[in-house]
């Protein structure tokens, strides 16, 4: 796709990151054999919207998951997902609240067994 080092995200300016979007996109769209026509009007927009957003230009966020979606690559969304974390404080409270140690088997209230 492009040169660009992957592991120094941080260092790229706003709109290198755009660049890398947009080739992103551009590629896997040629990779599907789509024209920027067919594309666009499968997402919903115009084919200046998708040249704009493929050259690294401002589009909307919704323009962005529209043609993600299209192009089948919303998995690329995990990369969002926020894990479910507990706080060392509720941690330790649930350890302290389990069992400790096993009561054995309790007698029925008459203090007779089941039979």
């Amino acid at each position: 796709m492009t040169d660009y080092s992957y592991n120094n995200w941080v260092s790229m300016s706003d709109k290198t990151l755009a660049m890398h979007i947009g080739a992103y996109i551009k590629h896997h769209r040629l990779a599907q054999n789509r024209s920027q026509e067919t594309l666009a009007h499968a997402a919903g927009i115009s084919r200046s919207t998708l040249s704009l957003l493929e050259r690294g230009k401002t589009v909307t966020l919704a323009t962005l998951i529209q043609v993600l979606r299209v192009l089948d690559l919303l998995h690329i969304m995990e990369a969002f997902v926020v894990p479910k974390t507990i706080s060392p404080l509720v941690m330790a409270k649930i350890e302290q609240e389990k069992r400790q140690r096993a009561s054995g088997k309790k007698k029925s209230e008459t203090g007779k067994s089941d039979w």
